[in-house]
């Protein structure tokens, strides 16, 4: 048994002991230090105690109040051990779980979308910082193995985020919102799914693959498809949209996607699938015939709206005094180019509103400049709804298609969607479902508080853990720091406890 002994030493000090009793003699089994008042002869006392209870799990037979509320330990009898970010952990672990995600029943999964917001990283590197931030450790071996299998909790997954979507957003498929972005590879090998082709990031040449995305109207993703790099982008909205048709048994929706997407194949196969779209449609392509119309119905009149009907169903087109404004800018701008460039032959390149007479010859394109100055200010949607919806709800409903833009630059930005480090099909499947999740995870903040995602990771990672290891009883304490009013609002605006 062990017992705390105190004993004054040659300067006047009060040494503090815990020694034990064998055979008749008194056995030091550890000096914690002298006290020069008593209040450090409370804290020695407190710390001696502390390492029975640890050494010998020996209980006091008769605890006093303080010894049993009060933890007193000498600084000299403590090492720090730095700190952690447990409290971001865990407010996203709350999310997680209104995401269902804890359902999907893989942590290794869970925690790589957490570093992905948190810190987005190689998956390697996530690793070493889920070590270093959270104490979380998985094996290396372990984590090759794992990760290719990830891509089959997608479904588990997706039914998570569109059952928060359908709870919070009161989602119902009556209206989607679809458009395409690419990701490109930097390597020279291409192979079944890393193919060249146009790249939204300027890189031709490079390998790539394409993301269809599919969002709601407050721009919340509920669905995505891969495909590959060298797919033409308007070949890409009939599977995204007969993938969320038949794994959702959607009867009716409208979808919104930009004027990439229109083709005679896709309109005849939504309206074969009862489904309904709102496309925008490329005014510049219009007949001579049908450019008069419109421009006789509109008359330059702010805010007119006008609807014919065409091949690719209703033709709803809008009149904006800005738009007029900002494109007759640009339309001189362009026209001045290219004089110049009439006036120095040598120095000719492809420019809008010159064209090639051969041999060297060029001359202004007329015609172009002509039907250009008539579509001032004019924009055109192409839709199949019924003549009976207002063209200003139609005109609206296409403007929400920023929102998908806005969710891919969050991803490409604070995400960083671009899968760099990987290369075999099923991890960078893998990887899109893991930026998937947290751009799911971010959107859902960012709409429920206004505040950024990187803004919101640097106020949660400001609450640290300060880890203290007692070198007496070589426990370790954890001190947390206090939590800003800052965070408090935006926990209270989450609905989330800390």
């Amino acid at each position: 048994m062990f017992h705390i002994r105190t004993v004054k030493t040659a300067s006047s000090a009060i040494a503090v002991q815990v020694v034990r009793y064998a055979h008749r003699k008194m056995i030091i089994a550890v000096h914690l230090g002298s006290a020069h008042n008593q209040e450090e002869l409370l804290a020695l006392k407190r710390s001696a105690a502390d390492w029975i209870e640890t050494a010998s799990q020996q209980q006091p037979l008769f605890p006093t109040a303080p010894a049993a509320t009060t933890r007193l330990i000498s600084l000299n009898k403590c090492r720090y051990l730095g700190i952690r970010y447990p409290f971001i952990r865990e407010v996203m672990y709350q999310l997680f779980r209104r995401f269902q995600f804890h359902a999907v029943g893989n942590t290794l999964l869970t925690d790589l979308v957490l570093m992905r917001i948190v810190e987005p990283a190689s998956k390697l590197r996530s690793l070493e910082l889920l070590e270093q931030f959270f104490g979380i450790s998985y094996p290396r071996k372990d984590f090759y193995r794992s990760l290719p299998l990830v891509v089959a909790w997608r479904t588990a997954a997706e039914a998570g985020v569109l059952a928060l979507a359908r709870k919070e957003y009161h989602f119902d498929f009556a209206v989607v919102f679809y458009d395409v972005t690419t990701l490109y590879f930097e390597v020279c090998r291409e192979d079944t799914l890393r193919q060249p082709g146009f790249s939204k990031d300027g890189k031709p040449h490079q390998p790539q693959i394409l993301i269809g995305l599919i969002v709601t109207s407050e721009g919340f993703p509920v669905a995505y498809e891969i495909f590959k790099g060298n797919t033409f982008e308007g070949h890409t909205l009939l599977p995204s949209i007969s993938a969320l048709q038949r794994k959702y048994h959607i009867r009716r929706l409208t979808v919104v996607a930009d004027a990439a997407m229109i083709t005679r194949d896709n309109i005849r196969e939504l309206v074969i699938s009862n489904f309904t779209y709102i496309v925008g449609a490329r005014t510049g392509n219009l007949s001579h015939t049908l450019l008069q119309k419109v421009c006789r119905g509109l008359r330059q009149r702010d805010g007119a709206t006008l609807r014919l009907t065409t091949a690719y169903g209703g033709l709803v087109c809008d009149f904006s005094l800005t738009r007029y404004r900002k494109d007759k800018r640009e339309l001189e701008q362009q026209l001045k180019k290219a004089e110049t460039l009439l006036q120095h032959p040598g120095a000719i390149k492809r420019v809008k509103f010159i064209k090639s007479t051969g041999r060297a010859r060029y001359e202004l394109n007329a015609p172009l400049l002509e039907k250009t100055k008539h579509l001032l200010g004019i924009k055109g949607y192409y839709t199949n709804l019924p003549a009976t919806i207002d063209n200003q709800m139609i005109l609206q409903q296409y403007r929400n298609l920023w929102r998908v833009e806005q969710a891919f630059r969050i991803a490409k930005s604070d995400l960083q969607f671009r899968p760099i480090y990987h290369f075999k099909k099923a991890s960078i499947e893998a990887h899109i479902l893991i930026c998937f999740m947290a751009l799911a995870v971010c959107k859902y903040m960012e709409m429920k508080t206004g505040t950024s995602t990187k803004q919101m990771v640097q106020l949660l990672k400001g609450v640290t853990d300060a880890r203290i290891l007692n070198t007496l009883t070589h426990e370790e304490i954890i001190m947390r720091s206090e939590i800003p009013d800052e965070v408090k609002l935006l926990l209270a605006k989450l609905n989330l406890s800390y």
